[in-house]
């Protein structure tokens, strides 16, 4: 076998996309239980959109983060507590709260050019004894050379592992491959790959960090996750233990956690509908979709072509009020609104 791959699963946090955010205590139980069984190292429980993210802007969930760390905790033995913190979303007593809960791993995520907002959290949670994971999303947006300066800023802070983050689903193998690989070259922690399938590519992407030197990865099980999805965990146990990798994985039990305990909460399958690939091919966040239904509708506008101009742009996550200025200027001809 080759070197041991560590696959943490996010189906109870990233995964919440597909479910508004709806996930029972009831549901959470029962999906960290059936991860627990098929031997995953890390689960991540939060809202979606992370500690704090439960909000009439992100989405109310049914249930708190305390609720939902509590639900989780109660059935692990050996996997452990993971959550995702966004500074400006989650804030130092929210970080507080989910240690007490349990939870002894943390990713801090902030956009592929703003690693230095994360350094307090970092080291809050390092005086906690908590592993840190550095999350630096929609790196496709940025050339390689960037990411690495942002990720040698995430190592500085003590980030443990610092992550690739393709949040829009929109890198490409060499990307993948480019990026991963001179983090690997240029840092002394582990680097880790983060996919979404808005282009199909997401377990292709995953073996090609990988196989450029990425020791964590994540999946969802079942693929659950905005617009098309994540990793689908069971897919992705499969494909490394084919090429020989190492996860620690029960691949009977994954795929039994995947078929029967968390398809049957899925309000639909998966699939890459054109809106899911139309994100994945602009480049823009999956979250600016509904966004952008609304202001094709009021202005008669192919919501592809506006989540193209958007990522011509390059809007980020928090620009979301540009959608309409964009979706105005193009109903009259400018292409968006002035620079």
């Amino acid at each position: 076998m080759r070197e041991r791959i560590r696959v943490i699963d996010t189906t109870l946090r990233d995964g919440s996309h597909s479910l508004a955010h709806q996930y029972s205590a009831g549901d959470i139980g029962r999906v960290a239980a059936a991860l627990e069984r098929a031997g995953l190292d890390t689960i991540e429980v939060t809202h979606g959109d992370g500690l704090g993210g439960s909000s009439i802007q992100y989405g109310r969930a049914r249930i708190t983060d305390r609720e939902a760390l509590r639900a989780a905790r109660a059935v692990l033995c050996k996997t452990m507590l993971a959550v995702l913190l966004l500074p400006g979303i989650g804030v130092k007593e929210d970080l507080e709260t989910a240690c007490a809960e349990g939870a002894r791993v943390v990713r801090v995520a902030t956009h592929v050019t703003e690693a230095d907002i994360s350094a307090q959290h970092m080291t809050l949670a390092k005086q906690t004894g908590m592993e840190v994971i550095g999350f630096l999303m929609l790196a496709h947006m940025e050339p390689a050379q960037k990411v690495l300066e942002q990720a040698r800023l995430m190592e500085s802070y003590g980030a443990d592992v610092v992550y690739v983050v393709d949040s829009a689903g929109a890198m490409l193998p060499d990307d993948v491959r480019r990026k991963v690989g001179l983090l690997r070259e240029n840092l002394a922690v582990a680097v880790g790959f983060h996919a979404h399938n808005n282009l199909g590519l997401a377990v292709g992407n995953t073996v090609a960090a990988v196989e450029a030197g990425a020791t964590v990865v994540d999946g969802c099980l079942a693929g659950l996750g905005a617009g098309a999805g994540n990793t689908p965990t069971e897919v992705l146990a499969a494909v490394l233990d084919r090429l020989g990798y190492e996860t620690g994985i029960d691949l009977w039990a994954v795929m039994d956690a995947a078929q029967d305990v968390v398809r049957p909460l899925m309000p639909r399958p998966q699939v890459i509908d054109k809106a899911a690939l139309s994100l994945g091919y602009a480049g823009v966040y999956s979250s600016f979709l509904l966004h952008t239904f609304r202001a094709a509708e009021k202005f008669g506008l192919d919501p592809r072509d506006i989540l193209v101009e958007l990522g011509r742009r390059r809007v980020v996550g928090g620009q979301e009020d540009m959608i309409m200025d964009v979706a105005l200027g193009m109903s009259r001809g400018q292409g968006g609104p002035a620079s």
